[in-house]
């Protein structure tokens, strides 16, 4: 029986200029590149410039997606952006990006589910598209998290870089076989019991500040790999498939010891998992996509390869997108 399925097809990823090293930050914090790196496998992370928004970010990965995918921004009809820092309060930083690229068609909104920030914009994308609403999105994660970080703060502001990914999919009827290429099956969860482990300290209705990220590093870690891999076990089920049938795992790239949890608990070769937290840090909604372009780009991701994305965010959010590629 045949299906409408979602189908990748392209992608990119943009990384500001500016590098700032482990060693760059012990100038400025009390910490030192052994204490970063054993704890969490980051070595470096690119920091926005002056002027550099999420949404110039968000474009430029925009624009390297629709070239891969060799489309022209006309040839869209929807934007999803996943980001926690919006170039402004209003408008949905999207409607920037639609603008930059020339759009003046379709639609365009932001999704805010922090870190499982993309995980939730391509299974929304993925909603839209199945029910016949739009043919072809842009779904882009954008973050420049060095605006709402604690530059005194050493147990946050070693964590976190800027940069954003963006991926074009596209609606296709295909056989309904396992074996179709597309999204095979997302789940999504979120339990605001936990939403003061990781949070900022600052909103428009609360203290009409921006405020700064704060967190219970232990905490997160401690519920991290268990919500991880409930969610993965999940999506796997509901597609029918096991952790071995697994040909890439693209995880949120938060932190290194988080990711050989999850892949540890899953039984998963670590050689099968993409990394790029030690270059990247954790850019929230933009880890994924980065994560995505990068071996998408050196071809390690092949068409028919099976691949796991997962993520878990601030709230806490977390969830899963199987994808024959």
């Amino acid at each position: 029986m045949s299906t409408v399925r979602t189908v990748i097809k392209g992608v990119g990823g943009y990384l500001p200029e500016r590098v700032l090293t482990n060693d760059d930050l012990a100038r400025v914090v009390d910490t030192s590149d052994h204490w970063i790196t054993e704890r969490t496998g980051i070595k470096e992370r690119r920091i926005a410039a002056e002027g550099e928004l999420t949404s110039s970010m968000g474009a430029a990965a925009a624009r390297a997606a629709l070239d891969t995918a060799g489309l022209a921004p006309e040839d869209i009809d929807l934007i999803v952006l996943a980001t926690s820092t919006p170039d402004q309060t209003f408008p949905a930083t999207a409607v920037t990006i639609q603008a930059e690229l020339g759009m003046t068609h379709g639609a365009a909104f932001d999704v805010q589910a922090v870190c499982s920030g993309f995980v939730f914009a391509l299974a929304t994308a993925d909603s839209y598209l199945k029910s016949g609403q739009f043919k072809r999105a842009l779904v882009i994660g954008a973050e420049a998290f060095s605006r709402i970080l604690d530059w005194q703060d050493r147990t946050t502001c070693v964590l976190f870089g800027d940069g954003a990914g963006a991926v074009v999919v596209e609606a296709q009827k295909l056989n309904g076989a396992l074996t179709d290429r597309g999204i095979l099956a997302t789940c999504l969860r979120s339990d605001g019991r936990y939403r003061d482990k990781l949070y900022v300290d600052g909103g428009p209705s609360s203290t009409g500040t921006v405020g700064y990220l704060r967190m219970d590093g232990p905490e997160v870690f401690r519920h991290a790999v268990t919500k991880i891999a409930e969610v993965i076990d999940a999506t796997l089920r509901q597609a029918g498939y096991k952790a071995s049938d697994i040909d890439w795992f693209v995880p949120h790239q938060a932190n290194r010891r988080i990711l050989d949890g999850a892949a540890r608990k899953l039984g998963l070769n670590k050689d099968r998992i993409i990394i790029t937290v030690d270059k990247h840090a954790n850019t929230s909604a933009a880890s994924i996509p980065l994560a995505l372009a990068a071996a998408s780009a050196d071809g390690r991701i092949k068409p028919g390869n099976l691949v796991l994305m997962e993520a878990m965010g601030g709230g806490f959010t977390w969830g899963a997108v199987l994808i024959r590629w």
